[in-house]
């Protein structure tokens, strides 16, 4: 079993920045981000791969950084130079066992 809390989101001026964390229960290595807005799909932005790597939206490259503190189990994702298009729900997400987990998820809103 498998508990994931996000805390960081909240409302930001168009070019601002911010921190969305994560805390997971256990050591996860494949986790990510994940963004869903209004009327459009759930699409990865950041995430840690299986094979070591990090996957970035195209959207987000140079925006975003994804990052761990292993030692606290808590994966981030810094954000900045936000855009009003960065406005979503935003969702941590972990693989383990086959199995995908959820945070609760975080709204970040992006003013112009």
């Amino acid at each position: 079993q498998v508990q994931l809390v996000e805390s960081g989101g909240g409302l930001v001026q168009a070019g601002g920045s911010l921190r969305l964390s994560c805390a997971a229960s256990r050591y996860i290595f494949t986790m990510g981000w994940f963004r869903q807005a209004p009327g459009k799909q759930r699409e990865l932005v950041a995430r840690f791969t299986s094979g070591g790597s990090t996957d970035y939206a195209d959207s987000v490259k140079g925006r975003f950084t994804i990052s761990r503190d292993s030692g606290k189990n808590t994966v981030y994702l810094q954000m900045n130079s936000l855009k009003p298009e960065d406005t979503a729900v935003y969702y941590c997400s972990a693989e383990y066992r086959f199995k995908d987990y959820w945070g609760q998820g975080s709204q970040v809103t992006v003013s112009s």
